[in-house]
Order: structure tokens, then C-alpha cells, then sequence
């Protein structure tokens, strides 16, 4: 596999693997994440693209996973408060939203988490609650919880995690 920074014309198989993401956490217990919003909004993932921030996974010339990648200072607003917790890290990390994979094959999502803590050392993510296939993975990716954050475009918390070098 390798990643790659999206471009415009990767749009339409960007959206079918977030479809197909909307699908797989309905069927395995987190309707909620994605489901009633249609996360992501198709305006975001063009501005994504267009701003560098958004990533693909290439397994066998075909594009099996996409991903929102930054990094920099104190670059998470919902970050910037932290319930039940706290973050261990600096101000300075990168940052992964919106991981998704199609389903093809296994270890998408952690060759991606991978592919972006290998450019930054510190990275933060969040998860709903009910994603325990994500906080699995962020667990099997070495990841420790630091507590509770609370996002824009729903009223669901998540679960904050991090990983340092």
C-alpha cells in the first residue's frame, strides 16, 4: 500500500468508500457517527482536497482507503478543551479525521495512522463512542485515551486519544 495527497479526481471514489464506511459502523453498532449527517459533507472533502489536508490509500493502483491529514500548532479547535482528562503531548501534533476504508482488505485504517504518525511523531485523533472498531484499532496502533472532546457537527462527545513517539 501507499498514500498519496487526493486529488479532485479521486472525489467520486472518495464518496463511495465514506458510503460504504456509513454502512459498515450502521452494521456494527454506530449508526450515529456518520449515519444521520451524511458525514462527510461533500463541500468538505472538495475543500479537503483543494487545502492538501486530504489523503489516499493505494493498494494494487486502485484506491482502497482515504483519510484528512494535518499537522502544526495547536491545529484542533475541539481539542483545545479536554473533559476527564488531558492531553500528555505539546501544542504542536497532526491530526487524523474521517479515515475510511472500502472493505477490500485488511490494514487500511492502521497503514494510514501509520503512514501519518511517521510524519509527525504526535498524533491525536477522536472517535464516537460507539466505534469500537476505531478505538480498537487506534488501542492495536498504540494510541492511550486522554479523555472526552466535543465536536461541532453533532452532540455526541468522543473519545480523545493520542500517540507520541
Amino acid at each position: 500500500m501507499m498514500v498519496r495527497r487526493s486529488a479532485e479526481e479521486d472525489f467520486p471514489r472518495i464518496m463511495e468508500i465514506y458510503a460504504h464506511a456509513r454502512r459498515f459502523m450502521a452494521e456494527h453498532g454506530n449508526p450515529n457517527q456518520w449515519g444521520p449527517t451524511n458525514w462527510p459533507p461533500e463541500d468538505l472533502i472538495h475543500l479537503d482536497i483543494a487545502d492538501g489536508s486530504s489523503y489516499v490509500c493505494i493498494s494494487d493502483n486502485r484506491i482502497v482507503g482515504t483519510f484528512f491529514f494535518t499537522q502544526g500548532e495547536d491545529i484542533e479547535q475541539t481539542y483545545r478543551v479536554i473533559e476527564g482528562g488531558e492531553w500528555k503531548g505539546g501544542s504542536a501534533y497532526g491530526v487524523v479525521h474521517r479515515l475510511a476504508g472500502d472493505g477490500s482488505e485488511k490494514g487500511i485504517g492502521k497503514f494510514c495512522i501509520d503512514w501519518a504518525f511517521a510524519r509527525c511523531g504526535y498524533l491525536r485523533m477522536d472517535t464516537h463512542g460507539d466505534n469500537y472498531v476505531m478505538q480498537s484499532l487506534l488501542k492495536k496502533c498504540g494510541f492511550t485515551f486522554c479523555g472526552t472532546i466535543h465536536v461541532t457537527e453533532d452532540n455526541y462527545p468522543r473519545l480523545a486519544y493520542e500517540k507520541i513517539v
